[in-house]
């Protein structure tokens, strides 16, 4: 099997570090012309040269609007909606209005705003493929996470139905939970959590493994190997569907 995005064009929001990362790197390889956007300007220059970026708030439609306006008349073929946020650790009676709004702004709301400038011209070439990064938290509850629970429910919803939406367009739409994915993202997830319960991180590290059937953490790469299938003329057939890459998580929130 020998995978090419050859002269696909390609955006991915949050490209900048971890699986974002990780996809513009494998997407690039396979031969994509790939665009990216972040808020960290300084890690979008780390890109290599070929990939096009822009600093960008994607929680904000006008400065999605406005990159979208640079480089979509160039056509595009590959959405990969990858950027989102933890959002805080604590019960519910304490999450604030900025809290729950920042969550959904960046989780759900920016899955909206570019898959809106996108579909138009998947519709009008009569093809074209969205991928929606989900979590395993928008299959499962989460304690003291709500506004991202809620945000990542959302999204497996917004994909299921975009699926139904756009497939007789011929676009394929789907989602994949990432599980525990080693990097900084996932350091700041067990931090929060061992603050909230004033357990030891170590603690908190072996219980997020322990509730997945093969009790591991996953690498960036590896969601960027399954976005390349699913994007490629390999899955040409596979819409609809809730991929996970993360070990079968069993429980998000395994008791100590």
């Amino acid at each position: 099997m020998q995978i090419s995005l050859k002269g696909k064009r390609v955006f991915i929001s949050a490209g900048a570090a971890g699986m974002g990362r990780a996809t513009v790197l494998a997407m690039h390889k396979l031969g994509a012309t790939v665009f990216t956007c972040d808020v960290d300007s300084e890690a979008l220059a780390t890109l290599p040269p070929e990939v096009t970026s822009y600093v960008c708030d994607v929680s904000s439609s006008s400065e999605v609007d406005a990159m979208f306006d640079q480089f979509l008349p160039g056509g595009l073929d590959i959405l990969v909606n990858n950027a989102g946020v933890g959002g805080p650790t604590k019960p519910v009676e304490n999450v604030t209005d900025d809290e729950w709004r920042q969550t959904m702004g960046v989780c759900i709301d920016a899955q909206f705003y570019c898959a809106r400038r996108a579909v138009p011209v998947f519709r009008a070439q009569k093809q074209g493929v969205i991928i929606n990064l989900v979590s395993a938290a928008g299959i499962l509850g989460f304690p003291n996470r709500s506004p991202y629970v809620a945000a990542k429910w959302a999204v497996t919803g917004f994909t299921q139905t975009l699926a139904m939406e756009l497939g007789p367009d011929n676009i394929r739409v789907n989602g994949i939970v990432p599980g525990n994915v080693n990097g900084e993202r996932m350091e700041r997830v067990i931090k929060a959590h061992a603050a909230a319960e004033d357990i030891d991180p170590e603690e908190v590290r072996r219980l997020y493994a322990i509730g997945t059937s093969m009790q591991c953490y996953v690498d960036p790469e590896e969601i960027a190997d399954l976005i390349c299938f699913l994007t490629s003329d390999y899955g040409r057939h596979i819409s609809g569907q809730i991929v996970g890459v993360d070990g079968n998580t069993e429980t998000l929130y395994p008791r100590t």
